[in-house]
């Protein structure tokens, strides 16, 4: 098979789909690697690492769109490549499709056969594509955070480790999956005064075990929210509902309780945000102001560590990345039950029950798709 992997050209984006080591793997085993040139630049991989690993190195996108049969890529396609999309073409790649009519009609429309790296399962229902970059974007949060809470950025000039003799920040996490938990780790780490909130008493329980306590746990409702964020000066929504859009938490007239100069950093943004003020920003411009609350909101947070990202994104992709290209579409899906959860869009249709019912949109289950 033909796998294309184009230069990723979401705002401030250096991630990409595959790295020379993936290409060599895909080529070892039959495959062709068609790789746009400068596409591994923001990542540290250069042309000539691809070229040596046996790829062939295409000037833009359109050819590798043209040439390919797979695409292979980090973000959701932009109109520009959804554009370039045909019946023809397996798309591989992070699509969020929830919270994004205008990327679903475009992909319906293209007829091409689109698969979610975040609603692939794995045995255990967790989502293995989708862990990598929570892990990233978890303990991000805290660091986009902190720098948010100083003065010159809006802030409240808040230290979130505090200082002998001063109290240290206090830290609200709405979430304790695999986003909140990591972002109550680096916010410990700090010295931070911890809170997770969460509606499953399970994972609760692992937290305090976890954290031996150091963190507190409490069961999610709307009053409990509303008290946490009451005093936070941090709080991170962390939510995730598999391909649906992230339930809205903190309302706006909850903006009016809190502390000025308090942030909010929507890890949930991708699926639409978890708080009702929350609106997608971009690493070029990544805060805003609502109410005295600083907002931060960048869809593609994990783009700016892009070395880290890649590396840990790729090595989950990598597998399944060689089932469809040594099996077909059709076939890697049907063998595989979980990699056949990841498939959102093929034939015109939406094939996600949550995503077509978020978009008010017809489910179809293919003919063809035998396992589900």
């Amino acid at each position: 098979m033909r796998v294309g992997v184009p230069t990723e050209i979401k705002n401030h984006e250096y991630r990409v789909g595959m790295t020379p080591n993936g290409a060599r793997e895909l080529i070892a085993n039959g495959h062709e690697v068609l790789v746009q040139d400068g596409a591994g630049i923001g990542a540290g991989f250069t042309n000539d690492q691809y070229e040596d690993a046996g790829a062939k190195i295409l000037s833009d996108a359109k050819a590798v769109f043209e040439a390919a049969e797979m695409i292979v890529k980090v973000k959701e396609p932009q109109p520009s490549e959804t554009a370039m999309l045909t019946a023809e073409h397996i798309l591989f790649t992070f699509l969020h499709l929830a919270p994004d009519p205008v990327q679903a009609e475009g992909l319906r429309k293209s007829g091409c056969t689109a698969i979610a790296y975040e609603t692939v399962t794995d045995r255990d229902g967790r989502l293995p594509l989708l862990r990598p970059m929570s892990e990233v974007a978890g303990r991000m949060s805290v660091q986009v955070g902190a720098n948010a809470l100083h003065k010159a950025a809006g802030g409240r000039g808040v230290l979130l480790g505090g200082v002998p003799g001063v109290t240290p920040g206090k830290v609200v996490i709405l979430g304790a999956g695999v986003s909140g938990s990591h972002a109550a780790e680096m916010a410990l780490g700090l010295r931070a005064d911890v809170t997770v909130l969460d509606r499953s008493l399970p994972k609760l329980a692992e937290t305090d075990q976890f954290f031996r306590g150091a963190v507190k746990t409490r069961y999610s409702t709307q009053g409990a929210i509303a008290e946490e964020i009451a005093e936070a000066d941090l709080v991170i929504g962390a939510v995730l509902i598999p391909g649906a859009a992230a339930p809205k938490l903190v309302t706006k007239d909850m903006l009016s309780t809190m502390k000025e100069g308090a942030v909010l950093v929507d890890i949930a943004i991708d699926q639409g945000g978890c708080f009702e003020t929350s609106k997608a920003t971009t690493h070029q411009d990544p805060t805003y102001i609502v109410d005295g609350i600083v907002h931060y909101c960048v869809a593609n947070m994990p783009g700016a560590v892009a070395r880290t990202s890649t590396l840990a994104l790729t090595n989950a992709t990598l597998p399944l990345t060689l089932a469809l290209a040594n099996k077909g579409a059709k076939r890697a899906l049907n063998d595989d039950i979980h990699l056949a959860r990841g498939l959102n869009v093929t034939e015109g249709e939406i094939t996600y029950k949550e995503v077509a019912d978020d978009l008010g949109m017809k489910f179809v289950k293919p003919d063809w798709l035998t396992v589900l």
